[in-house]
């Protein structure tokens, strides 16, 4: 059984507390204000979690942050914290993707997921996706221990059988096939009960990186910022366009523009030498 829990809740809780008002400020309305739900995940017992977060930041702060959650990660030792894979990709101008993934001790799981948030603020990112899904692997193991139960009575009965004096050879032919059948029902039970109890004891986590800026039109509460980011973004689209076209159009009328100045350099000339032929 698959269970999904909600998580950007959860990792919200960490961007609320950035920064206090000083004494003597007014006091933000809750409706000005968006305020994350206080949803707290906790271990449960039997359950394995799986949590991903995605960050957007500034391009050339990609590299950095992926080291400093490297670093987090590695200060924490191989018993806590284990980086299980890393990738970085420029996939165009100022267009960088990443991830980081992890295994965590299940224990500090959460406290590192909003540690890594924190990092991420500190390099002017923003948190744009967090999930945390979990699986019941308790009842996994539960199911994975009963049929190995099974397993085994049944091994037990057909080596009973196989003991009497008196069993046919089509018989024993008939009980050796469920014996092993049963064997491996036994075998295949025994993995995945260990692969289950792997997951309870280590956590995956995954770091998502792009870059970007935070999604725009939505903060409210900085009208001006958005505005003056509007202005900026639109001012690199036009020069772009205009130092596009000037590359594209450039050469060309630099040819027509020589070829003028030669044919008004040149054409009195020829002009009086065909009057002098005429003549």
């Amino acid at each position: 059984m698959r269970a999904v829990v909600a998580g950007v809740g959860l990792v919200a809780l960490a961007l609320t507390g950035c920064s206090k008002a000083p004494d003597g400020a007014e006091q933000l309305q809750t409706s000005d204000v968006a305020q994350a739900p206080g949803i707290n995940v906790t271990a449960a017992p039997g359950v394995a979690f799986n949590y991903r977060y995605g960050f957007r930041l500034p391009p050339r702060a990609i590299a950095a942050a992926q080291e400093a959650h490297a670093q987090a990660c590695e200060k924490l030792g191989i018993a806590r914290c284990r980086i299980t894979g890393m990738d970085y990709r420029v996939v165009g101008e100022n267009d960088i993707r990443g991830t980081l993934r992890f295994k965590l001790d299940p224990a500090i799981a959460r406290a590192f997921g909003k540690q890594g948030i924190d990092l991420i603020q500190a390099a002017k990112g923003t948190l744009v996706e967090a999930a945390i899904t979990g699986t019941d692997a308790g009842d996994a193991i539960a199911r994975a221990e009963a049929t190995r139960a099974e397993a085994a009575a049944a091994i037990g009965r057909a080596d009973t059988q196989l003991a009497r004096p008196a069993a046919s050879e089509a018989e024993r032919t008939e009980l050796q096939q469920q014996r092993a059948a049963a064997a491996t029902a036994a075998r295949e039970a025994a993995a995945t009960a260990a692969d289950n109890r792997a997951s309870i004891a280590r956590t995956p986590m995954e770091f998502a990186y792009e870059s970007g800026d935070a999604v725009r039109g939505f903060d409210t509460s900085a009208p001006l910022t958005s505005a003056l980011d509007t202005m900026v973004g639109s001012a690199q689209v036009t020069l772009a366009v205009l130092l596009g076209l000037i590359a594209i159009l450039g050469p060309p009328a630099i040819v027509v523009a020589v070829l003028v100045l030669l044919w008004r350099r040149l054409r009195g000339p020829v002009a009086r030498w065909r009057d002098g032929d005429a003549a």
